[in-house]
Parts: C-alpha cells; structure tokens; sequence
C-alpha cells in the first residue's frame, strides 16, 4: 500500500503548510479538498496558542510545534463511523509519512468538533470508543505492533495501529490537569519508538524531569497517573484522568484479519 502524495501546499497565515505525505502539517486527505479554512484553522491556532504558552510542560510538545514535526486533522464527532474511516486513513498516512520517519517528535493531532465534553468519565469513555473501534479497522490489515501487548492491563502494553506502537494522550474542556485542557475533544499519538529512541541516547530522564517540574510550575502537582513504560500499563494515563486501583481499561484488542486494505490505496 502506498501513501498518496500530493505536491500542493496549503498556505496558512505563517506560510505554506504542506501536507503529511510529503511531512508536513495536514493530511492529504485534507489537501486534496483545498484545506479546511473554517474549524481546521480555528484548532490548529488552538492548539499552537495553548503549546506555546512559556509555562505549558510538555516540551517534547513544543519541540513538534517549533520543527513543524506534526499534522493536526480534524473531524465531526468523535467515535462515529464517518470519523473513523477519516482517522483510520489520516493516522496510516502519519505512521508511513517522511514526516514520521525523520524527525524525533512527530506528533499526530485529531481534533473533534463533538461531542461536547460534560466531564472526564465520559471522555474517557468515548475516547476509548475511538480507540476500539480504530482498532476494529486496523485489524483487517495488520497485527499488533510484537515490541508491546494488546491487553490494556498488561504494564507493556501500548496502542498499535499499522502495525506500530503509538502512546496516546486525550486532551478536553473539562481536564482537572491543566496541561490536557483544550477546547474539543483532542487525541494526540506519538511513535512509542520516539521514547524508546530517547531512552537510549540518555535523553529522556533530562525530559521527563523538566516536564515534571513544569507540570509543578502549572498545576502545583505532577500527574499521579504519570509512570515510566513497563511499571504499570500506559493506558491509564491516556485519557489524563487520575483513574481507580481497580479500574481497567474499556477495550479488548480485535483478532487481526489480514485482508484488502481498508483505507483505500
């Protein structure tokens, strides 16, 4: 399967924006219809703005913004099938783009229209709903990144699409981390080799200590779902709610069925 590429640039206020196939900031997907000028361009001025606020804690965040290492797309609600099929087809073009395989902080950004967000409990819960059933599609066509496990309770598991290992973070209006508050509803992945990659060049405790210190700065708190890869699993902290002892994760990997291609190429 290949990734369409298109030569065209979407040109935004700062410049030109070139789409995800050929590394750059919207999916083709979005290119070929000439750019969404409306909500699109309204999120990513969102999503910039609230990164580069001096006291935001992620900073490998803003290493993606100041090296243009990301694609931001947008759709109508979050887990319905429509938005599915587009997520699907966005996030396959991310993980195969030059975008994905040359810069150390590639960031994928879904922003969602819908629903409104009453509370943490119900992201959480639609958010693992996107999750599930992005998974349903990608089993047609691959098996489960072998370098983590598809049991959500398992302290090695990680989100696998297209064959890859992806970590996941949820960003709302109504996050009680300050850091994950943001308009619409917001799904973020990023390579988990990123962090492997980090962790060998000795680089990623230098990070995770200042994003902890930051985090303090902000919110007077770290995280407490916050834990190194291995010590329990990461798909407590996707959604940024600080979840039960008990709780487990709403989701149950689908048998893959290798078949035809379900994003179209």
């Amino acid at each position: 399967m290949q990734t369409e590429t298109i030569s065209a640039k979407i040109v935004g206020d700062g410049g030109g924006l070139q789409e995800a196939a050929a590394g750059g900031l919207i999916p083709s997907r979005l290119a070929r219809a000439g750019g969404d000028t409306g909500f699109w361009r309204e999120a990513h001025d969102a999503f910039r703005r609230t990164i580069m606020v001096p006291e935001y804690p992620c900073v490998g965040a803003r290493s993606a913004l100041h090296s243009d290492a990301y694609v931001l797309s947008v759709y109508g609600r979050l887990g319905e099938a429509q938005t599915t099929a587009a997520l699907a087809q966005d996030l396959y073009e991310f993980t195969t783009s030059d975008l994905r395989e040359t810069n150390d902080y590639a960031t994928f950004v879904a922003v969602f229209e819908t629903p409104p967000v009453r509370d943490e409990v119900e992201f959480e819960d639609v958010m693992w709903q996107q999750l599930s059933a992005l998974n349903r599609v990608d089993a047609q066509q691959f098996g489960w990144d072998a370098s983590v496990r598809s049991d959500p309770a398992d302290p090695q598991f990680s989100f696998s699409f297209g064959g890859e290992a992806l970590y996941v973070i949820g960003l709302h209006p109504t996050s009680s981390r300050l850091a994950r508050r943001f308009p619409w509803p917001t799904m973020i992945f990023n390579p988990h080799e990123q962090f492997e990659r980090l962790r060998e060049d000795g680089k990623w405790k230098r990070m995770q200590k200042t994003i902890r210190e930051r985090d303090v700065q902000l919110q007077g708190s770290t995280n407490p779902m916050l834990s190194d890869f291995g010590e329990s699993s990461e798909a407590r902290q996707y959604s940024g709610r600080a979840v039960e002892a008990d709780w487990q994760a709403p989701f149950q990997a689908a048998n893959a069925r290798p078949g035809k291609c379900p994003f179209g190429h």
